[in-house]
């Protein structure tokens, strides 16, 4: 039986705050071409997640621990709806093709993702053109 437990969430959230990227993931899936992708994922407040879409599949996610804001956007990057997730909001399900980010609002935050798999990077024109990529130098200053 798979387990993650407070320890284990401790854990995960030291190495994403010593992280370059700020963030730590913990896959449940046992192969990146696994069917069903599952894995926490320690976010830490400021780690950037640009913007971006799955067109193959839903996303499901739960927090675990701290609180997460999650905003989709429409084609144009208007914002469209925003959630804080570890509210009031336990669970959310985005439909597949939806463009989204998570921002994490408290040190130690964890999320659990759920998604159809096989693993695969953010394709270039799943990656939001309006927004900044992640190596933008805005976003170091």
């Amino acid at each position: 039986m798979k387990q993650l437990t407070f320890n284990d969430l401790r854990k995960q959230s030291a190495q994403a705050a010593n992280s370059p990227r700020l963030r730590a993931h913990h896959n449940f899936h046992p192969e990146l071409s696994d069917p069903v992708q599952r894995l926490a994922i320690a976010m830490e407040p400021g780690t950037y997640v640009r913007p971006h879409r799955h067109p193959h599949t839903f996303e499901l996610l739960t927090s675990l621990t701290g609180r997460f804001l999650v905003l989709n956007f429409d084609d144009l990057g208007n914002l469209t709806q925003r959630v804080v997730l570890g509210e009031d909001c336990k669970v959310l399900e985005m439909d597949a093709g939806t463009w989204h980010t998570v921002l994490s609002l408290d040190e130690g935050g964890v999320i659990f993702e759920v998604k159809h798999g096989r693993y695969q990077p953010v394709a270039d024109q799943d990656a939001a053109p309006w927004a900044p990529p992640k190596t933008s130098r805005e976003l170091q200053s």
